[in-house]
Parts: structure tokens; sequence; C-alpha cells
């Protein structure tokens, strides 16, 4: 193993619940819709737009919006969210996660975030992780977002490394397909039975290791 590909929402921290704020706040302000609590899963992992998109055939107002109009839409809800995060600090860095970096480091690995999140270097700058990351791919650059490999691929290129070489780390449905769909070996956090294509699943970030990511990579390359 020679690299290691991070998500950054419930990965690295958990971000989610003001993505979900924000959306809730956009569609209650906006589209005059209520989201429901389980709403927030199928919005885990996925773009900007294509979480607009889903809140917009939810409430069957896809037709109703031109495509500049979802993109200024999209925008706000990002302003929601930017004042939301305003109050991140390391504190809010999940369990074990700056051990799993030290040890990452320490055994040479390199390390890269592949996020569909384009606010990834102002958070990990307020997590004081910016400078632990050798690279960040830009999901503004890639052609498809997850479950497409493109970000995956594109975390692995930044990094200079074939994805066979790396694993790729995600908690979302569609972030371990991408995981899967680049050649890379997927471990995540959450549920086994939701996340059950990763080659490895662990119930919390603090179960994370050096030698659980090296061992399912050899495992996952025999």
């Amino acid at each position: 193993m020679k690299g290691a590909i991070f998500d950054l929402d419930g990965v690295i921290t958990d971000t989610a619940k003001f993505h979900f704020a924000a959306w809730s706040q956009l569609a209650s302000e906006k589209l005059g819709l209520k989201l429901p609590a389980s709403f927030e899963t199928e919005l885990k992992g996925i773009s900007r737009i294509e979480s607009l998109e889903r809140i917009l055939d939810f409430g069957g107002l896809r037709d109703k919006y031109t495509a500049e109009q979802v993109e200024e839409l999209a925008a706000e809800k990002n302003g929601y969210y930017l004042k939301a995060i305003d109050t991140l600090t390391k504190d809010d860095i999940l369990p074990g996660i700056t051990r799993l970096i030290g040890e990452l480091k320490e055994h040479d690995v390199k390390l890269s975030v592949a996020s569909a999140s384009k606010n990834a270097p102002v958070i990990l700058k307020k997590l004081g992780l910016f400078d632990k990351f050798d690279a960040i791919a830009d999901p503004s650059k890639v052609e498809h977002g997850k479950p497409a490999p493109d970000i995956f691929l594109a975390g692995a290129r930044a990094v200079s490394l074939d994805p066979k070489d790396c694993v790729g780390v995600e908690d979302a449905v569609a972030g371990v397909a991408a995981i899967k769909a680049a050649n890379m070996t997927a471990v995540a956090v959450g549920d086994p039975e939701e996340l059950g294509k990763a080659d490895a699943v662990v119930p919390t970030t603090d179960d994370f290791s050096y030698a659980l990511f090296e061992e399912t990579w050899e495992k996952s390359r025999n």
C-alpha cells in the first residue's frame, strides 16, 4: 500500500449535519419544502448540484427551475453551509483520525482527499489538517461525481500513484462504489450491511489503523 485516498465528510470530520441543515434551510425558505430527517442519507457522498436535483425531484419541482436557477440555489445553500462550518476547529476531527494520519505518514503512505465537497481546503484548514495531506483532488475538474470513480482516480493521480496501490476511505455507499470502480481497496466506516461492498467495514473512525489498511489492501490484492 502506497497511498490512502480519503473522503472528507463523515470520515475526517462530521460535516454531514451542517450540509443537511443547510439543505433543509434552503428547502424551507426557497422551495417551500420540509425535508424528512431520513432524506439525509439520499444526499451523502454526492455533489452539490446532484443533491439539489434530488431535493427538487422529491418536491416534484425539477421542471420549475432552469439550470441557471439551480446553480443560484446551490450557491445559496453553500452560503448557509459556510456560515455553519465557520465554527469548526481541530476538536471536530473525528476520533482516531489524527492518530491514523500519523501512522500512515510514519510508513511513508501518500495521503490525498477525494471529496465531492468544493470546500475541502477550507475545512481542512479549519481542522488544522491542511498541511498533513499531500494533495486534494478538485471535484470541479472531474467529469462524473460518485459513484463514478473519477474523484478517486484524481486523488491517486494527484500523488502520482497507481490506484491499485491505494486504499480509499469512505462512509457512503456511492463512495464505496467509486473506490471499487477505481480499482482501489475500499475501507469504510458505518453500517456493514449498507457498506457491504467495501473490503473492510469498521463501526467507528477510531477503529481505523495503518495495520487495518495494510492488511485489507494485502487481502484484496491476493
